[in-house]
């Protein structure tokens, strides 16, 4: 479970990106692409696109994932594998809203040591 939960908290095993490289699933891809293309208005968002081995993990990324996170970012700038190995997570406002939104991802962090 470990290497399959994102620096915030994340369930990468919950991602359709992940499921859909991991299944090999084309039309998981193709669906992804779409959703992803018009909730970011981002029309570079393709199929071929979606492809992630997870964000911990070693192998490829999602292209958000790798370059332009900020919550990734920031974690590898300071020398953290994730979010809960930062004493002010709690009083971070870069995760703050993926803990907001999703309180099971700082949940998960508590078990990664």
């Amino acid at each position: 479970m470990c290497k399959n939960i994102a620096v915030c908290g994340l369930n990468c095993e919950k991602c359709d990106a992940y499921i859909a490289t991991k299944n090999n699933d084309n039309e998981l891809r193709e669906k992804t692409a779409k959703k992803w293309a018009e909730m970011n208005n981002a029309p570079e968002i393709t199929a071929e696109t979606i492809n992630c081995t997870g964000c911990r993990g070693t192998g490829v990324k999602f292209y958000f994932c790798s370059h332009l996170c900020p919550i990734r970012k920031c974690a590898v700038e300071k020398g953290f594998d994730h979010c809960g190995l930062c004493p002010n997570m709690e009083n971070c406002e870069t995760v703050k809203m993926i803990h907001g939104n999703n309180p099971d991802a700082k949940n998960n962090l508590c078990g990664l040591k």
